[in-house]
């Protein structure tokens, strides 16, 4: 297998045809504004292969062919924390994600080594079939896949038990091969038949084979889209496929030599490592080769970070590692508001405005707390789109209001704040005093902001300097105090006046009412019956 794939890239090499790259490369969406480029270059050992990223742990794995060892590289610094030999000639490699286990397809010897992410150490050595190269891995069943392209089979392989549980026949010649985990289907790419036979993970058996280019290579699958990509390195042509319908669905003219495919399933970006010393980039929706990167000799792997949207290509020729990053343009997003400053309890409409831009969501917060979450934005003109958010759920004071852009495929995040400024609600407290026999009177507050009751708040009842009673409003805005005999008498000594005071609190500006008591122990029930009616007024604060 190794054999085969030099000579065929001296081949490649030979036979590059410049005008399908430019022609590819020549059409591009709107937001072709994205740029690919190779921001880094690290080496690695001799006649690197295969690639493979562990996104949860940003750990690179690379199969260096000549060495027969795995580079493991730490992404985020870009240097090789450890070099692991393995068995011989080691083709590809793939990692589950789940359990942080990599594991590596020997050309050379028939196996597969075990390789544990924590350690780098290989806990095992599994016998496959003859000339193993693409695997696979479904991290929610725990099951490997491996093409033995000498064999024309695939192994199945239980990772618990680290064992071999079954061989599927398949093509001529399978090289690569790719698990979609959302449908558990394998699809598996037959250089010598030029098909891609699909395995249900289930039965273990072959429901498909599906006609794709000349010496279809790598393989890989967007789960979210549960679309196939097929490299066919014989044509210099990617295969598009169904995985519903199971038929190819579109053909795509990418670089000389296509021998390995990516994909980024969050930005729907597909990355095919061309032999002639290219990556084309694919734009999914459009089916439109985006950009062409040049990239180091004889590329023949590539792996994605979805959560870093960085793309790895091994150069076998050179025995390097070339990193892509993705440089989108940064939309401006402008947020205002209408009523500002506003009351507490009022509505209050966001509005932000985001460009350039091709759509997608806004989500409002006010300091931590989401507003309104992934609200759909609205086509205003051109790249420019809007978005509002309407709510009263925002605390007196001055708030600060965020509106965030998650970005997508072809823009970059933004976003915008604005500050909004919250006044505390006035309110309005009436007091009543009703008479009742022997000489004891009830004292009754009603409290409200905006004609509405207000409830759960203290309200105080005193005379003068003494406090008779606090007492909590109930949900239709009333507190009431009993007034007795003895506190007729204090009455008498503060001109008859009973003061009724609500302290205010973060939301609500204070108020206080009175009401003045006219009686005379000899005055007899008729003259009680006066303070009957409601006799107190606001006195706003």
């Amino acid at each position: 297998m190794r054999a085969w794939r030099r000579d065929r890239v001296i081949a490649v090499v030979a036979a590059v045809v410049l005008p399908l790259v430019v022609c590819a490369a020549a059409a591009a969406p709107a937001s072709a504004a994205v740029r690919y480029t190779v921001t880094a270059t690290f080496e690695v050992g001799n006649g690197p292969d295969g690639a493979a990223v562990d996104p949860s742990a940003h750990t690179l794995y690379v199969t260096n062919v000549d060495d027969d060892t795995v580079s493991v590289i730490d992404e985020t610094t870009g240097t090789a924390t450890a070099t692991v030999t393995v068995g011989g000639g080691p083709l590809t490699v793939a990692v589950d994600p789940t359990t942080h286990t990599a594991y590596v397809t020997n050309g050379g010897n028939g196996t597969v080594s075990v390789i544990d992410g924590a350690t780098g150490a290989v806990t095992g050595t599994i016998a496959v079939g003859s000339g193993p190269d693409g695997v696979a891995v479904d991290p929610a069943t725990h099951t490997v896949y491996v093409a033995n392209g000498g064999a024309g089979t695939v192994s199945v392989i239980d990772e618990t038990t680290g064992t071999m549980t079954g061989i599927i026949a398949v093509g001529s010649g399978p090289d690569g091969v790719a698990v979609d985990p959302a449908t558990h289907t394998v699809y598996v790419a037959n250089g010598g038949a030029g098909t891609v036979s699909v395995i249900d993970e289930t039965t273990g058996t072959v429901t498909g084979i599906i006609a794709v280019g000349s010496g279809p290579d790598g393989v890989a699958v967007d789960p979210a889209t549960h679309t196939a990509y097929v490299a066919n390195g014989g044509a210099g042509t990617v295969s598009v496929i169904d995985e519903t319908t199971g038929t190819v669905t579109g053909t795509m003219t990418v670089g000389s030599g296509p021998s390995a495919v990516a994909v980024d399933p969050t930005f729907h970006t597909v990355y095919v490592a061309n032999l002639a010393g290219n990556v084309s980039v694919i734009d999914e929706a459009t089916g439109i080769v985006t950009a062409t990167v040049p990239v180091g000799s004889y590329p023949s792997g590539v792996a994605v970070d979805p959560t870093f949207h960085t793309a790895y290509v091994t150069n076998a020729g050179i025995g390097t590692v070339s990193v892509i990053s993705v440089s989108r343009p940064t939309p401006v997003t402008a947020v205002t508001s209408s009523p500002n400053p506003s009351t507490f309890g009022q509505n209050v409409t966001f509005t932000a405005t985001v460009g350039p831009a091709d759509g997608g969501t806004i989500t409002f917060s006010g300091g931590s707390q989401a507003l309104c979450r992934a609200v759909s934005l609205t086509h205003v003109s051109g790249t420019t789109y809007h978005a509002t958010c309407t709510t009263k759920a925002l605390p007196a004071g001055r708030d600060t209001i965020t509106a965030v852009y998650p970005g997508d495929a072809g823009y970059a995040t933004s976003g915008g704040r604005l500050t909004q400024t919250v006044a505390q609600a006035p309110t309005t407290l009436t007091a009543r005093i009703d008479p009742s026999p022997l000489l004891a009177f009830t004292l009754t507050a009603t409290l409200t902001t905006s004609g509405r009751p207000l409830g759960g708040q203290p309200v105080s009842f005193s005379i003068g300097s003494t406090h008779l009673c606090t007492q909590h409003t109930t949900t239709t805005g009333v507190a009431i105090c009993l007034f007795t005999g003895p506190g007729t008498r204090l009455a008498a000594q503060d001109n008859d006046i009973i003061r009724v005071s609500y302290p205010g609190s973060t939301s609500y500006r204070p108020s206080s009412a009175i009401a003045p008591l006219s009686w005379s122990p000899n005055s007899g029930h008729n003259a009680r019956e006066k303070n009957s009616r409601l006799i107190g007024q606001k006195i706003g604060l």
